[in-house]
């Protein structure tokens, strides 16, 4: 098959004729969101009589799909690929491109456009719908499908989560023509943008809240440059003040500070329950370090929008940040969780054969070592391994990163006290449960109210539930659905951690080096909160009632006003939060006094390649940045990790050191070639330098690079993002 395979595309070699196209039209039923990224599939001949036809596809995203031309264009540039070096005999190939299919995902109206091009012949277009009808295409469809093309290559440049093999990513927008046409069509579609979806961390799509608003925002942001962008939200906010949140982002980037609370300002007189106004605001007066502010206005958000986990989520960063820990703790555990969805992909049937080609500059630049390493390096600690931290997704994500921040504020035993003195724990839950069963013993006709008092707290001392008592039925059943969903988003975190034995005591770290043995660190281990099946807790009309966290004052409460009566159940997805924290902080205090025994002793301390990379996620999972920089520094010396450079390149950024910078966008960048990411902006490479760009300009850093006398290849490859950066005039530029 490698007789006919195109040059440095990848290829994925059918087993029967068109079977990617059947697989893909019998999944778009199956997409929610923005759809997976573009297919594209040719049919190869051969002038031999009795070779039979091949046919093969890869993926493909950030090709322009504004016309049936534009995407035949790139089906047609395919035909120069073919690589004549690779024919059996001779110097000619006898392989040629019969046809070829574009297929793009029009995310708006949930439909597959396709350009069908026959060569020599003519250009047919089309679209499926999810029923697999054809339909003709209109210039509608056409600026939709585009736009949703454009998002796709914006927000799935660099998705950790959004791993394909064969993925082709060039650059959605070259010109300041291009980005023209992205605005304008961005402003036509701007208030059906909530049709794409948005970030597994909210739960309802809103005109602010999306993947259109997210693509725009990450497209402008990671340059600084936030003029065009200012310009197109100014019109935009005229027809709905909401639009207000992303025009003060805008302006807050643009340092524009006062344009923006004037804008929260005016959009807030409009629109006074928009939590994003509100969340706006909020950030604005933490960052100026008005904490008492940011707390009134956090908790009015959460009553405007208690169905969203961002405005619970936000009201314990407030928490956090003025010290109030029982109530950061109580919030949290008000959050609403979901369930994640992963990301819109197909299911394609296995290829006969795969062609990843290694392009020629790349393999002779001698900068990207192999990945294939010993299978020393990369071995692993079964301990490091099977932490569960790293499986955790969306909302479950967000708020064991809240859990960690809590915990480097306050430290994991003052965590654990705080946590009893908000939470009934298993054991004083047993207590007060034997007495219940014994006083009800006491009386011929108990009252069925006691029950749930003593499960869920004295809800007459907390006055904020009144207001819930006369709500009619049909919301209480909206609600339970509410509470469902929660649990199933637990029951399925509470999965992810069966495999974890989170009861072995004994020694999980033994050094294999034959170092001498070292004990253990204590670490005390977390009691299992209380849990009573008959009592659903945090019925979804209760989330309010955390509420003694939502007291008008924001004074921190007195530790004594905390008695069994107003405790409050812990929910079992934070209860699990609390096993994996302490899965982490075990695994990371083993190592650290490891580390400092070893240096005592002047004794070299070994570990893979793959351990250090493992260690260096712990680490910043847990905001030891300089250890994790140390981690992942070591990981380098022993192996390539595209991980540990691309960490390292965001705190050589933030330091400000050029050459380090550089030198890790360098092996980024080459690494991405070879798996045929050719985009260049927006990435976090991109993001990474035009951040150093800003500060150092544009000559330092192209001098700078000059002096790494890298091979001209590479250089090429870099001279890229400096070049973008000349002709989008991002900040730096001129210096």
């Amino acid at each position: 098959m490698a007789a006919h395979a195109l040059k440095d595309i990848p290829e994925f070699v059918e087993n029967k004729l068109g079977e990617s196209i059947v697989a893909r039209t019998d999944a778009l039923g199956t997409f929610r969101e923005l759809g997976p990224p573009d297919l594209c599939h040719i049919i190869k001949t051969n002038a031999k009589p009795g070779v039979s036809e091949a046919g093969t596809y890869h993926y493909v995203s950030g090709v322009d799909a504004s016309s049936s031309a534009t995407l035949a264009a790139y089906l047609n540039s395919l035909t120069y690929s073919m690589d004549e070096n690779q024919s059996w005999f001779g110097k000619s190939n006898a392989w040629r491109i019969r046809s070829g299919i574009y297929c793009c995902f029009n995310a708006f109206s949930r439909v597959d456009v396709r350009v069908e091009v026959k060569i020599p012949g003519g250009v047919e277009c089309y679209f499926v719908d999810v029923r697999g009808e054809r339909h003709e295409t209109t210039a509608g469809i056409w600026q939709e499908t585009y736009l949703s093309a454009v998002l796709r290559a914006i927000l799935y440049s660099d998705d950790s989560y959004y791993r394909l093999a064969g993925y082709r990513k060039k650059d959605p927008i070259t010109s300041l023509q291009s980005e023209q046409k992205f605005l304008e069509a961005v402003e036509t579609l701007f208030f059906r943008g909530w049709q794409l979806g948005s970030k597994p961390e909210i739960q309802t799509a809103t005109v602010v809240h999306n993947h259109l608003t997210s693509g725009v925002m990450k497209y402008f942001s990671d340059s600084f440059r936030f003029g065009p962008a200012i310009a197109l939200f100014e019109r935009l906010q005229k027809k709905d003040p909401e639009v207000g949140t992303l025009l003060a982002e805008a302006y807050i980037g643009e340092n524009e500070e006062i344009k923006a609370v004037n804008t929260i300002f005016e959009d807030l007189k409009l629109a006074p329950m928009s939590y994003s106004l509100l969340h706006v605001q909020v950030d604005f007066l933490r960052s100026k370090g008005e904490y008492d502010m940011a707390l009134k206005l956090a908790k009015f958000a959460v009553n405007t929008t208690p169905s969203e986990f961002l405005t619970w989520a936000k009201l314990t960063d407030v928490y956090i940040d003025i010290g109030d820990y029982q109530n950061a703790l109580l919030t949290l555990n008000s959050c609403p969780m979901f369930t994640y969805s992963e990301r819109d992909m197909h299911r394609m049937p296995a290829p006969a054969y795969t062609h990843l080609p290694v392009k020629t500059d790349v393999a002779n630049s001698g900068v990207i070592e192999e990945e294939m390493t010993t299978s020393r390096e990369s071995e692993a600690d079964p301990n490091l391994l099977r932490l569960p931290a790293p499986a955790l997704h969306g909302t479950f994500s967000k708020a064991y990163a809240l859990l960690t921040r809590l915990a480097g504020r306050i430290g994991w035993d003052d965590l654990l006290k705080t946590r009893s003195m908000v939470f009934v724990m298993e054991e004083e839950y047993r207590q007060q449960k034997a007495k219940e069963e014994e006083r009800k013993g006491s009386f011929s006709q108990p009252s069925g109210n006691e029950a749930m008092t003593a499960a869920n707290g004295n809800k007459d001392s907390d006055p904020s539930e009144d207001q819930h008592e006369g709500q009619p039925d049909e919301q209480l059943n909206e609600k339970s659905a509410d509470v469902e969903q929660e649990d199933l988003a637990a029951d399925e975190l509470a999965e992810n951690l069966d495999e974890v034995d989170l009861n072995d005591e004994t020694e999980k770290n033994e050094n294999t080096d034959n170092s001498p043995h070292l004990k253990q660190p204590s670490l005390e281990r977390p009691r299992q909160a209380a849990e009573d099946p008959n009592v659903s807790f945090i019925c979804f009309l209760c989330l309010l009632c955390a509420s003694q966290s939502l007291d008008g004052d924001g004074e921190k409460k007195d530790e004594s006003s905390f008695s069994f009566g107003n405790k409050r159940l812990c929910e079992r997805w934070l209860d699990n939060l609390f096993m994996v924290l302490y899965e982490d902080l075990r695994i990371y205090t083993f190592w650290r006094t490891e580390v400092t025994h070893y240096r005592a002793q002047q004794l070299p301390y070994r570990k893979t390649g793959t351990e250090w990379e493992l260690l260096g996620d712990l680490a910043l999972r847990l905001w030891h940045e300089s250890e994790a920089k140390e981690a992942y520094e070591q990981c380098l010396d022993q192996k390539f990790s595209a991980k540990a450079w691309i960490r390292l390149l965001e705190m050589y950024a933030k330091q400000g050191n050029v050459e380090r910078a550089l030198l890790a966008a360098v092996k980024l960048t080459v690494y991405h070639e070879r798996w045929y990411h050719e985009i260049v902006y927006p990435t976090e490479i991109a993001w990474n330098l035009n951040k150093v760009i800003r500060k150092e300009g544009l000559s330092k850093m192209q001098n700078v690079l000059t002096s790494m006398n890298l091979p001209e290849s590479v250089q090429k490859l870099m001279r890229r993002y400096f070049d973008y950066v000349e002709l989008f005039k991002v900040e730096g530029y001129e210096f």
